[in-house]
C-alpha cells in the first residue's frame, strides 16, 4: 500500500474514529446516514446550479463527511450488509451525477436559467437513470445478487432511441427513457432489498 494510501486512510480514521461512538448513541443508523448525505449533496448541487459555488462548497464539504461516517458506523455498530454496501455504492454515482449536472449550469454566465434548455435537463436525466440502471446490476451481481429484473434494460433503450432517430422525434425518445430508466433503477433497487432481507 502506498504512503498516500497510508496517509489518506489514517486521515479518515482520524476524523470519523471520535464522532462515531457520539452518532452511533443517538440511534442513527448508517441507511440514515446515507440518506442525509444524499439530501445534503443534493442541496449543495442545487445551491453550486444557482451560481452559490462558494456555499455549495461549504454543503458539499459537510455531504462528504456524511458520505465517510455511513461505513464506519455501519463497521462501529456491526450492521454491514449487502444491501448497505450497494446503497452506499449507488448514492454515490447519484451524488457525483448530481454535482456535476451543477456544473453545466455553472458553464454560462448571467442568472438563473442561464441558457439551460429542457432539451438539456432531459439529457441530463436519461444518461443518469441508464448508467444507474446498469450500475446497480454490476454492483449487485459483485454482491452475488442476480439482478435482472427491470422493465427498461439496455435492448428497450436502444430500441427506443433508434426509433427516435428514424422518425426525427430524438426529444420524445429521450423523454421516455428517463421515465422508464428511473422506473427500472428503483425496480432494481427494491429488488436487492428485498433479497437481502431473506438472508
Amino acid at each position: 500500500m502506498s504512503t498516500f494510501q497510508d496517509f489518506r486512510k489514517k486521515l479518515q480514521r482520524g476524523i470519523t474514529a471520535p464522532l462515531v461512538p457520539l452518532i452511533s448513541k443517538l440511534k442513527l443508523t448508517p441507511d440514515a446516514m446515507t440518506v442525509a448525505g444524499i439530501l445534503l449533496n443534493l442541496i449543495a448541487a442545487a445551491v453550486i446550479g444557482f451560481g452559490h459555488v462558494f456555499t455549495g462548497g461549504l454543503v458539499f464539504l459537510l455531504a462528504g463527511l456524511f458520505d465517510m461516517l455511513d461505513g464506519a458506523l455501519a463497521r462501529y455498530m456491526d450492521k454491514t450488509s449487502k444491501f448497505g454496501a450497494l446503497f452506499d455504492s449507488v448514492s454515490d454515482r447519484l451524488t457525483e451525477a448530481a454535482i456535476f449536472i451543477s456544473f453545466i449550469f455553472i458553464t454560462s454566465a448571467g442568472v438563473w436559467p442561464y441558457n439551460i434548455t429542457w432539451e438539456l435537463v432531459l439529457i441530463m436525466l436519461a444518461l443518469t437513470g441508464s448508467f444507474l440502471t446498469s450500475y446497480i446490476r454490476s454492483r449487485a451481481e459483485g454482491l452475488n445478487i442476480e439482478c435482472t429484473v427491470g422493465i427498461f434494460t439496455r435492448p428497450e433503450r436502444v430500441i427506443v432511441l433508434t426509433l427516435g432517430l428514424l422518425l426525427n422525434l430524438v426529444f420524445v425518445a429521450v423523454a421516455i427513457v428517463v421515465v422508464f430508466s428511473w422506473i427500472t433503477v428503483g425496480q432494481r433497487f427494491f429488488h436487492v432489498w428485498q433479497n437481502t432481507r431473506k438472508v
